[in-house]
């Protein structure tokens, strides 16, 4: 893709805050099967990104509760305890993030979460409101990879599509991004998003 990036656009879970709600199940159940059994069965992904669609932590409990009452109590930990599914940050990220913004580098987020727990992360993660936008999917009722989510940050922010680097861990939503027009980077760890930036020279 020809032209000069000027901005880059983070996703924020797995890239720069690490998310996996195994580091909750662990302190719930005592294997690693039980774990799995029930991350496949009952709290799946595809139930997880409802909440990332719009809908509320209250209602999507209570549904699966009902379905499951002999799991209410790790169901409800899902909510209740949903911070525990963050350890801490992703190991370099935010360091790449400021040493871009020393440059004057205009950053935002795109990120698939819920409005709800949205607002709880940036009370512990107070680095997000140094994005000059965010694209909270739970709030929009889009998600990634809906080239309707890209577009929505260009318009709202008059951004060129063609100035932007999009960065990911996830092969669709990178995908996605390419499909609005934007560069993109797949999110494997910080020294290879280092070396992107660098290369672009964005560092």
């Amino acid at each position: 893709m020809k032209g000069k990036i000027t901005t880059v656009v983070f996703d924020i879970g797995n890239v720069l805050i690490e998310w996996d709600p195994r580091h909750l199940y662990r302190r719930i159940f005592d294997t690693p099967e039980e774990i799995e059994h029930f991350l496949s069965t009952i709290c799946t992904s595809a139930w997880n990104l409802e909440f990332d669609r719009g809908k509320s932590f209250a209602e999507g409990i209570a549904e699966l509760v009902a379905k499951h009452p002999k799991h209410e109590a790790a169901i409800r930990a899902f909510d209740e305890r949903w911070g525990e599914m963050i350890p801490g940050l992703v190991p370099g990220t935010l360091a790449l993030m400021e040493r871009l913004e020393e440059r004057q580098v205009p950053l935002y987020a795109i990120t698939n979460f819920s409005a709800e727990k949205y607002a709880e992360a940036r009370v512990r993660f107070p680095f997000f409101d140094r994005f000059r936008g965010v694209i909270v999917s739970g709030r929009e009722q889009i998600l990634k990879p809906d080239t309707a989510i890209f577009d929505l940050l260009l318009n709202r922010y008059d951004l060129r599509a063609a100035d932007c680097l999009f960065i990911d861990d996830s092969v669709a939503n990178v995908a996605g991004a390419r499909s609005a027009g934007m560069r993109a980077h797949h999110f494997r760890d910080a020294k290879g998003l280092e070396t992107e930036l660098a290369a672009l020279g964005l560092l």
